[in-house]
Parts: C-alpha cells; structure tokens; sequence
C-alpha cells in the first residue's frame, strides 16, 4: 500500500469512527497542548526578560556595585559570610567613582518600598528611591510633566520628589500633582515632576515611583546608618563596562586591605548575571513543565496502541487478503505504523491549536508573557509522530506475522 493510501485511509477512519478517534487521540492531543502552551509561556517569559525586563531594570552598558548580588548563580556562596559584608557607604562610592573611565555616569540608589500619603487620597505603599539627577539619565526616565530634580538640589538636600503615573494618578486623582505635597513615611515632599508609564513587570507595575535626592530625609528612612544600597554605573559604551568593573573591583579592594587572593567582600552586576539567573530559572522550568505533556504523551501513546490492536484484529480478514495477493511483511508493517502515526499526527495538530489558544488566554488573564515558538510547533509533530510510531510497532508486527491462511478463515 503506497503511503499516501494509507494516510487516506487513516483520516477515513478518524472521520468514520468518530467516537473510537477522539478517544485514541485525547492522549496526545492534552499533551501537545500543554507542551505547546507551557514552551510558548518559557518562551515569551525569555523573550521578555532580554528584550525588556533587562533594559528597564539594569539599563544599557551598566554594571552595580552591592553589598551582595540581587541575582545569584552560585548555588555554593555561604551566605552567612555574605551577611557579614560590610556596608557600602558613600565615601566608598565615591572612591569607585574617582577611578571610573572617562564619560562614564554614575547614581547611588537605595530603595525600599514606604507608605505615602497625600490630602486626597488614602495611604498606599510606593517604591521609594533615594538617589542622585543622573539615576534619570541613566534609566532613561522621560519626565513628562514638570521636571527632574537638579544636581543642585540634590547638595542641599530638597524635599522635592518626581513621581510616577501611578502615584499620580492614585494621590492626585483629577488634579494636577506638581506643586503639591507628598508625603512619605511621614516627611513631606514638593512634587516637582511625574515620570511617563513604565509599563510593568510580570505584574508588578514600575509606575508605582517616588524618586527624591539621596541628600533629603528618605535616604535616612531607607537607610538609618546612612550606608546606600548600590552604585549605579553606566559606561559610554559596552566595552568599556568591563574597563569599569575592574577598575571599581581594583580601587575596592585596595581601600578595604583585600590581600591578594581573598574574595571580594562586594559585589559587581551585570545584565549578564541576571540574564544567567533567569536562563537557570528558565530550563528548570521547562523541566516541571514538560512532565505532565509527557505523561500525557505516555497515556496517548498507551491509548493508540490498544487501539491498533483492535483495529489489526478487525481487520484480520483484510491483512489475509492482502498476503494472498502478494504483499509482504514490510508491506502489512508499514501500513499500520502509517495509519498509527497519521492518527497521532492528527492528535498533534489539534494540539498545537488548542496549545496556543491556551498561552493567548494565559497571556489575557495573567501577567506571564507568551510567545509561540516555531520550533516548538515543529517538534511536537514530530513528537507525536514518534509517539505514533512507537505506540504502532507492536500492533503492526502482530500483524505482519498473521498466517495468510488462518488470516482468510476468518469471518
């Protein structure tokens, strides 16, 4: 039987016996589905850290100077040690500064998320930033209204703050905020200037902004002993990072007495490293993900070749003929293992449609990206070929192996 008859007759079967079909294929059908739905979610939640999540947090061609990584790959750090790190304070800042190469720009920033309030409206919790004018160059923060503080106020120590559009839009809801009084945890500050949207991060929305001078009472209220919690540094281009963090690590180590092969009691990050960190969260997804496709797969598979048994002992009579004429074993194997893989094919397909209408609902309702891969699409028909040819060898050498005469005598 060529192979094109026997892809015509397995979609005849599927369309004829519709009850029989729907069950041999559910198996592999729910497997591709979740494997498609849960590739295209890792997918997208990649896509989303490189493209975006990594420029709006780190910035382009920056590095960070910390007390300890926010983003940790080494599964071997002792983080009592870590613990016991000094604090980073500003003449320490200061220092990294002195070394950096030319035309790089630089912002200490501490953060922490505080209760604000304001006349017109109930406390919220913000994210509160106490750093420097140039933190809005090198974030790329556009100001839409008002402005950005000043170097200037920043020496003296303004109570002034540049907010974002969700603070604005929940303090000063109907009112124009510039000008008017904000108060976090307690200090008030003028509202000078409100940042553009920002979007937000797997849910989390970066609008929820109050940036003031690292000089004014937050930074006291973040950060009591006056140390600051990171160095932001931009070089001027991404070559010169690396120039960066080796003269930071070198002038580092020298005002803190490291003798020569003692590990850094600081840390220095990079895009890179979160990147690393996000690609190890990434395969351990796709791991857990792909265990319950897989079973489903091993279900499908179970399911398909039950029902080519029943199909090879219906069709007993048919195999007999078909020896009488002339076909052999190779002939009677292939066809079955066609048959078989079509069918799973076909549960594939479904599959991958249902698959990705799941991750677009996924991506609707929840705050988890989606991006369909092509190679994903590509493999699960694959995949479930194989599934269908594994699940069709045993049924299909039962049949190559029928006698030919016991096979006719058989009503």
């Amino acid at each position: 039987m060529a192979f094109f008859e026997a892809v015509r007759l397995a979609l005849a079967t599927i369309r004829v016996q519709k009850l029989k079909s729907f069950f041999t294929l559910i198996g592999v059908t729910i497997g591709v589905m979740f494997l498609i739905a849960v590739v295209s979610i890792v997918e997208g939640m990649g896509r989303y850290v490189e493209e975006d999540f990594a420029g709006k947090l780190f910035g382009v061609n920056t590095f960070t100077l910390r007390r300890w990584n926010d983003f940790n790959t080494d599964d071997n750090l002792d983080w009592r040690e870590i613990q016991r790190r000094p604090r980073i304070f500003p003449h320490e800042a200061q220092l990294v500064r002195n070394a950096l190469p030319g035309g790089s720009v630089s912002a200490m920033a501490s953060e922490s998320f505080l209760s604000a309030n304001s006349s017109f409206a109930r406390p919220r919790q913000v994210q509160a930033v106490a750093t420097e004018a140039s933190y809005f160059t090198i974030k790329k923060f556009v100001v839409e209204r008002g402005r950005a503080f000043s170097p200037q106020e920043v020496n003296v120590g303004a109570r002034v703050i540049v907010i974002g559009v969700d603070v604005a839009e929940h303090f000063f809801n109907g009112l124009d905020p510039l000008g008017r009084e904000l108060r976090i945890a307690g200090s008030p500050y003028e509202v000078i200037g409100v940042i553009e949207r920002q979007g937000s991060v797997f849910g989390f929305s970066l609008d929820r902004l109050a940036i003031a001078p690292y000089t004014s009472p937050l930074l006291r209220t973040i950060r009591p002993r006056g140390d600051i919690e990171s160095l932001v540094v931009q070089a001027p281009s991404a070559l010169l990072v690396t120039d960066g963090i080796d003269a930071a690590r070198e002038v580092l180590r020298s005002a803190r007495r490291l003798p020569p092969g003692r590990k850094d009691n600081f840390a220095l990050e990079t895009q890179d490293e979160a990147m690393a960190f996000f690609d190890g969260i990434k395969s351990k997804m796709v791991i857990f993900g792909t265990a319950l496709p897989a079973i489903g797969l091993v279900v499908g598979a179970m399911v398909i070749m039950n029902i080519m048994l029943v199909a090879v002992a219906e069709r007993t009579r048919e195999i007999g003929v078909r020896k009488a004429l002339g076909a052999r074993r190779r002939d009677i194997m292939s066809q079955f293992l066609v048959e078989s893989a079509t069918l799973s094919v076909v549960g594939a397909a479904i599959g991958i449609a249902l698959g990705v209408g799941l991750a677009a609902v996924i991506e609707a309702l929840t705050p988890l990206p989606a991006a369909v891969a092509p190679w994903s699409v590509v493999a699960a028909l694959i995949v479930g070929a194989g599934v269908g040819i594994a699940a069709g060898i045993y049924p299909a050498s039962r049949a190559a192996r029928l006698d030919p005469i016991a096979a006719l005598r058989t009503e």
